[in-house]
């Protein structure tokens, strides 16, 4: 029986191992470098931090959970879910092991980690886009409590201090209203305004959630079509962007705070946010929008280009992840040579799992398998699914599975044309490199995807006896 070896107990990394268990597949470990499952719902522990996907559609399909109190629901919630679907299924990660690399040689996987040497037949990064937080290297240095988001130091009160947030992406439009709530003043400083949505979000009670199937594929659909807009359909770019644009009327009397909080880039090409609390935030008395681009840091706080000094007692950054640089703390070497300088200009794997040349390996979440409009979880199931076929390959008899270089050639041609033609080539993303490339993000349906993974190919393969 193949021995498998996930890295990254998240959503991703739980998804591979349940589905390999279920398959009859015991020879499955799970190494986590964090001292407990979860991923970004582990790390990201900051006030208000939540899913923008319903509750129903973002779980796993054969594990729905009757007991979401919200259908739009908070980390809390989220890693409990996670965690008992991991224990009901036998999904005992090993903890606290920081994978650092893996070398493939004599037909398996020989990977290095903090607690010694490990060797699989079958190696699965699952470490995620989100994982590795982005601080700008700002000149300067700034004496106060700094941190990021995605780090969020909890011994740090903000109560009646000065706060400087960098950023005004996801993370920040959760956080920002509890902030202003505790903070004696608030200065947000914004790149570039954020499309902002109405948040249905609904406290469910009992009756509810025996509709939770019904509600988990409206939500299907409507994501659907909502993917159509991105890809250019222009009836539901503008009903979007004039749902959005009467939001931020509502909720942004002031003309010229409105003005700093339109748009100025084609909806659909950054992420698209879901608040009802955000804007009425930004608009207190004691809180300041800033669009002036921060230039630099100093021991009493922020200098921006125009040469003003903002003094503040607390730094928060919501600057993102490192999102582009896949696998960047992993050193993987193959066949092929040094994965991180195949990706030199870009990562890219076939189905967003395969790359040529490193047999054996496939990644959850990898290249160009985010959605701007879908559960994650419904991509990741896939995967599992396709993964647990080559498991099977090699269970029958196969050595290795290596994906046809051709083969990985003509499906990225394809994507980068696909891609191409999106709102998210309109303008500077986390979703694309410096050089443009677009890495992240999946140019079609869900369903698409579901249909061109369900079924894996060995002629699309390289197979070793």
């Amino acid at each position: 029986m193949p021995s498998v070896l996930i890295v990254g107990a998240g959503f991703g990394g739980i998804a591979a191992a349940i589905e390999l268990r279920r398959a009859g597949f015991t020879d499955v470990t799970v190494l986590e470098r964090g001292e407990t499952l979860g991923g970004v719902w582990r790390d990201n522990t900051y006030p208000g931090a939540g899913c923008d996907i319903p509750s129903p559609y973002y779980s796993f399909s054969f594990e729905p959970n009757r007991s979401w109190p919200l259908r739009f629901s908070l980390g809390p919630e989220i890693m409990a879910y996670l965690s008992r679907t991991a224990a009901k299924y036998g999904v005992r990660p090993r903890y606290g092991v920081t994978v650092t690399g893996a070398e493939f040689r004599s037909g398996r996987w020989h990977v290095s980690t903090s607690a010694g040497p490990f060797t699989a037949d079958v190696l699965v990064p699952a470490v995620g886009q989100l994982s590795e937080p982005y601080v700008p290297n700002l000149p300067g240095s700034f004496v106060g409590p700094a941190f990021h988001s995605a780090r969020w130091d909890h011994s740090v009160s903000l109560a009646g201090r000065r706060v400087a947030v960098i950023g005004t992406g996801a993370s920040a439009a959760q956080f920002i209203p509890h902030v202003v709530r505790e903070a004696a003043a608030v200065t947000v400083f914004q790149r570039s305004a954020p499309y902002v949505l109405p948040k249905p979000d609904v406290e469910y009670r009992p009756w509810q959630h025996r509709l939770f199937p019904l509600e988990r594929a409206f939500f299907w659909g409507l994501l659907e079509v909502t993917t159509l807009g991105i890809q250019g359909n222009r009836a539901v770019t503008k009903a979007v962007a004039l749902l959005a644009s009467r939001h931020l009327r509502r909720q942004v009397p002031d003309p010229v705070l409105r003005a700093k909080l339109t748009p100025d880039y084609p909806i659909g090409c950054k992420r698209v946010l879901f608040a009802d609390d955000y804007y009425p935030a930004l608009t207190r008395p004691h809180v300041h929008v800033s669009t002036v681009e921060v230039d630099a840091l100093t021991p009493s706080g922020v200098i921006t280009t125009d040469g003003e000094l903002h003094e503040v007692d607390v730094l928060v950054y919501a600057t993102g992840f490192r999102t582009t640089d896949f696998l960047s703390t992993l050193s993987i070497h193959g066949p092929g040579g040094d994965l991180s300088e195949r990706w030199a200009d870009g990562a890219s794997a076939y189905l967003g799992m395969a790359v040529p040349d490193f047999p054996n390996m496939f990644m959850m979440y990898g290249p160009n398998t985010n959605l701007g409009s879908g559960s994650i979880v419904y991509m990741l199931e896939r995967q599992a699914r396709y993964l647990r076929q080559a498991v099977e390959l090699l269970a029958d008899g196969a050595s290795t599975l290596d994906v046809r270089p051709d083969v990985a050639h003509r499906y990225d041609l394809e994507l980068q044309r696909r891609l191409a033609g999106t709102a998210w080539a309109s303008c500077r993303s986390w979703y694309r490199t410096d050089s443009g490339r677009i890495t992240n993000n999946w140019p079609g349906l869900v369903s698409e995807y579901d249909r061109r993974t369900r079924t894996l190919s060995p002629a699309d393969y390289r197979v070793t006896a």
